[in-house]
């Protein structure tokens, strides 16, 4: 049983680690009406996100994550590097509507759960064979068609989720339940919208204005988690403008839900939330666009899993640190 259930738990910490995002996203408009406190004179800045037709940017998101769960008296520690690179090309600029090509240009993973490690680079000539190598080397070339709102920096569709979810599942077909419920259409524009919803709905605003916004994952049988992120515009930090962020993030089990999508084990309840969360993003205002974020989580509390009819309670601690670069090239060295 205790091996079944580190296995359910790498399971968990893998996808719940790639479900946390690094910046928020627009959800419930009543909650994202602008406060000015402590607002302060001095110049004006307007923060918003410039597309230009063909013109590709690339981006890089590194998610460090180190957790420990301590499960029927032993503690399991897990540790997780993942980095993805990014291209993304504006296909479609209009007044209402962009289009964007998001592509998977290269993946990079090292985990070490309880010993066990696992280590994949798809930019390096040649990588570790492991479990999951093919699984990892399947997200590689995945492209997805972005549409945004750009009055309100809202993702409206995300196409491409069948021909990603195939690949997926051919490298791994054990895991086909639990991708297509976790990958849903609207997880995908959830996960995508991040990237562009950190800037306010306001022109001309100064240092010390603040605005609040909302996030919900739903990751089915793995469970949902809610964000709020508070952004605070600090001024201008040399060419950039630097916006702190402060989150509350809190984890709900999945209910009806636990168990599904072949899950060894089933979530039963769960009293989890971050401790600790803040971050910073620097916006490049002359470029229009994200130039680099940082986010810092620590994570506590305790799950109820149920494996093979016995429950058991596993405490977790949990931190992450996480970042996004942008940048004009292609950050991946042609081999």
């Amino acid at each position: 049983m205790f091996r079944r259930l580190l296995a359910g738990l790498f399971v968990l910490g893998l996808l719940g680690g790639l479900a946390i995002p690094v910046v928020g996203q627009e959800k419930d408009k009543d909650k994202d009406k602008d406060k000015d406190k402590g607002k302060e004179d001095g110049e004006k800045v307007t923060l918003k996100w410039k597309f230009e037709k063909d013109k590709i940017f690339y981006q890089k998101m590194t998610t460090e994550t180190n957790q420990t769960m301590k499960v029927m008296n032993n503690d399991v520690k897990q540790t997780q590097k993942q980095t993805f690179y990014f291209s993304w090309t504006p296909a479609k600029v209009e007044k209402d509507k962009v289009e964007i090509v998001q592509k998977i240009e290269g993946v990079a993973m090292d985990i070490d759960i309880g010993g066990s490690k696992i280590s994949y680079d798809s930019t390096k000539d040649s990588t570790a064979n492991n479990p999951l190598g093919d699984f990892f080397k399947a997200l590689v070339g995945s492209t997805f068609t972005v549409t945004l709102d750009p009055a309100k920096m809202k993702v409206t569709d995300v196409a491409g989720r069948d021909e990603f979810l195939k690949k997926l599942v051919a490298a791994n077909p054990q895991m086909k339940p639990l991708l297509e419920q976790i990958l849903s259409k609207d997880a995908l524009k959830e996960m995508a919208e991040p990237t562009f919803a950190v800037v306010p709905d306001k022109d001309n605003i100064s240092k010390g204005y603040s605005w609040t916004k909302t996030t919900s994952l739903d990751m089915g049988p793995i469970g949902k988690y809610d964000n709020e992120y508070k952004y605070t515009y600090e001024g201008a930090d040399g060419k950039l403008q630097k916006i702190k962020v402060d989150t509350t993030l809190k984890y709900k089990a999945p209910g009806d839900q636990a168990g599904a999508g072949g899950l060894p084990f089933k979530i039963k309840s769960a009293d989890l939330k971050s401790t600790s969360a803040s971050g910073t993003i620097l916006f490049n205002q002359e470029k229009g666009r994200v130039e680099k974020s940082t986010m810092d989580l620590e994570l506590k509390g305790k799950l109820s899993i149920e494996i093979g009819g016995q429950a058991t309670t596993v405490e977790l601690s949990q931190t992450q640190k996480s970042s996004v670069e942008t940048m004009d090239d292609n950050p991946i060295k042609k081999k």
